[in-house]
């Protein structure tokens, strides 16, 4: 029989959560997580299986549905958000699509941020309106943009911050005062900001959703995703739509991302650390124009990111100096430390042109009017050492 050793009753900090809490120990009382590679289970009785498909009696049913194993990465995302609940997912995109999808209906509206995640943008903008849900895009740092896109059919509204790729920062707190007084849930994508830098749930949101493949794995193996938020809405709308629609994590991968909590608060802390003097190099740098950092002071919502952020994130994004493709190519070609690749929050540094990768379905006038640039690169910083990283910058930049 499995049980949850016990934890202190005390509040925990963020990296003790990380990586003690949901632990589901067998009957063999095992340290590290227990793998549970099974597609279904057996119940003891036919009353059992009647008892379990209604809710009635506690225990699994089918790994569409749950599993132990990402039960226990559940739970401890969950402690470490600050969230009454949560529901993990095949992908990050499984879970921006269901964090919206699972309770706005046709008929109703949804106002999101126009600087998303290329992807993001498709789910809002071509993927919604083809089951009747209208959307709203608007400038995510605009206050007032927010109150007038609100309707009386408002369901949701969407938005990252930090923004990909340019890491703007957007006020969780007033937008979810907004959303509210709209009759609206708040959904931030927090992937930039990780649940170490930043609280949504905190600032005021009620849904935070997550690519676990990003700084939760952070070694570069693993696909996943989660949603998080109130028991209501996780065990109701969510929970529902997940098992029809079975965009299921699987449990080696919950597996994987459970032994990647444990290091979460380290790894991040180190490469928000690093990314913060890469920063510095670089806007001191002649060759670079444009530095976009959340906690460098000549950052547009510097002081929204120092008040909601405990680091200024993980990600850099810059401009070559009169600059265009061809010079970020070169940049980016010369780079022998820093590899070339669209994924990010790796323990090695990775270096991606969005206008040519996550952000090429947009428009040349979409990407124009978010600062997406073709001179722009965006940087994620990894745990190498940062001084071998500035030299692999000096040596990329001297070949422009």
């Amino acid at each position: 029989m499995s049980q949850r050793p016990p934890l202190p009753a005390r509040t925990l900090k963020p990296a003790t959560v990380a990586v003690h809490e949901g632990a589901l120990r067998s009957q063999f009382g095992e340290m590290s997580e227990a793998l549970y590679l099974t597609q279904g289970y057996a119940y003891e009785s036919m009353e059992q299986a009647e008892a379990r498909f209604n809710n009635t009696d506690p225990g699994f049913q089918y790994t569409r549905f749950s599993n132990p194993t990402v039960s226990m990465f559940e739970t401890r995302m969950a402690a470490l958000e600050g969230a009454e609940d949560a529901r993990a997912t095949a992908t990050g995109m499984a879970a921006v699509t269901a964090s919206l999808l699972s309770f706005v209906n046709a008929g109703e509206h949804i106002v999101a941020a126009k600087a998303l995640f290329g992807s993001c943008r498709y789910i809002v903008e071509n993927l919604a309106p083809r089951f009747g849900i209208e959307f709203t895009l608007v400038d995510g740092s605009d206050l007032d943009a927010w109150q007038k896109a609100a309707k009386k059919n408002t369901k949701a509204f969407f938005l990252e911050t930090p923004t990909n790729p340019t890491l703007d920062v957007y006020d969780i707190a007033a937008i979810s005062e907004i959303a509210h007084a709209a009759g609206a849930k708040l959904i931030v994508d927090n992937v930039f900001a990780t649940p170490v830098f930043q609280k949504p749930l905190a600032l005021g949101a009620d849904i935070v959703c997550y690519s676990a493949t990003k700084h939760i794995d952070g070694q570069g193996r693993v696909l996943g995703g989660i949603v998080l938020g109130s028991s209501e809405y996780v065990t109701g709308p969510l929970q529902m739509f997940l098992r029809q629609t079975g965009p299921s994590l699987s449990p080696f991968n919950a597996w994987v991302m459970l032994k990647g909590l444990e290091t979460l608060a380290l790894r991040v802390e180190r490469q928000a650390e690093s990314a913060a003097r890469l920063a510095d190099f670089l806007a001191d740098h002649p060759k670079i124009g444009r530095v976009l950092y959340p906690h460098r002071k000549d950052h547009p919502q510097y002081e929204i990111a120092k008040r909601q952020m405990a680091k200024g994130s993980t990600l850099v994004a810059f401009d070559i100096r009169n600059g265009d493709k061809e010079k970020a190519f070169k940049v980016g070609n010369a780079l022998e430390i820093v590899k070339i690749t669209n994924n990010l929050g790796d323990a090695k540094s990775l270096i991606t042109h969005p206008a040519t990768t996550t952000h090429q379905r947009l428009s040349p006038e979409a990407r124009a009017e978010l600062g997406i640039t073709d001179a722009l690169l965006r940087l994620s910083v990894g745990l190498e050492d940062p001084d071998d990283l500035i030299e692999d910058f000096t040596i990329a930049l001297n070949a422009v």
